[in-house]
């Protein structure tokens, strides 16, 4: 029997959590004695891991600042977490029905993230649906996006071959990574990238909703 893979992005893709984001990154600065990050600038390197952000972010830095710099943001949003201030992650609106169509059609699930392992696992838990990925591939063990390690990990955890898969997310990281692992690459627009840089870091479509996605899902292996 084939074994069906998605593989979902995180944050801006499953959830909105650009204000958290936003907030952690300036605590980050903050430390640091730096000024006030750019919103925008933020919202370009979700998807990367910590150290590779931070290179983005300032790349006029050496490598021991940008070192630090990813332990201040971790730090922060372990601050945030504690003294209740870290902002709602809803999840986008249609999400748990899309999921629930991909599982009725024979789909296994994975993420492939930017995010801690913690990090990954507080999120998923307190949306009640870290039980429904097979394979849950982060930063905390993986090289950066784009390079494809998550998706060759989450490809070998379900079983699957890369021709069965489909790689879903908001960056243009996601699509090169899709690309890399020779997964098929699907956009979303709701998150961080505009339709023009996906399509240009090699997204083979780009959903505007759920609906669409999921035909765009299901498509993919016809």
């Amino acid at each position: 029997m084939t074994v069906k893979l998605a593989i979902f992005d995180c944050d801006g893709t499953l959830v909105d959590s650009q204000a958290n984001i936003c907030r952690a990154m300036e605590m980050a600065f903050a430390a640091e004695g730096l000024g006030h990050p750019d919103h925008h600038h933020v919202r370009r390197i979700v998807g990367l891991s910590l150290v590779e952000a931070m290179r983005m972010m300032v790349p006029d830095a050496d490598a021991a600042l940008h070192e630090t710099l990813a332990d201040h943001y971790k730090n922060a949003f372990h601050e945030l977490r504690g003294n209740g201030s870290l902002q709602h992650e809803p999840l986008y609106d249609g999400l748990v029905v899309l999921l629930d169509r991909l599982e009725g059609a024979g789909w296994l699930l994975a993420v492939a993230t930017g995010k801690s392992d913690r990090g990954l696992d507080l999120c998923l838990t307190h949306h009640g649906i870290k039980q429904r990925f097979i394979s849950l591939q982060t930063a905390d063990r993986h090289p950066s996006k784009p390079h494809p390690s998550m998706i060759y990990q989450a490809l070998a955890d379900a079983g699957a071959l890369a021709e069965h898969a489909v790689m879903i997310g908001d960056t243009s990281y996601d699509m090169a990574m899709g690309v890399a692992a020779s997964v098929r690459p699907i956009g979303v627009d709701w998150g961080y990238h505009d339709a023009h840089e996906l399509e240009t870091a090699g997204a083979a479509s780009i959903a505007f909703d759920m609906d669409q996605l999921f035909d765009q899902i299901t498509g993919a292996d016809r």
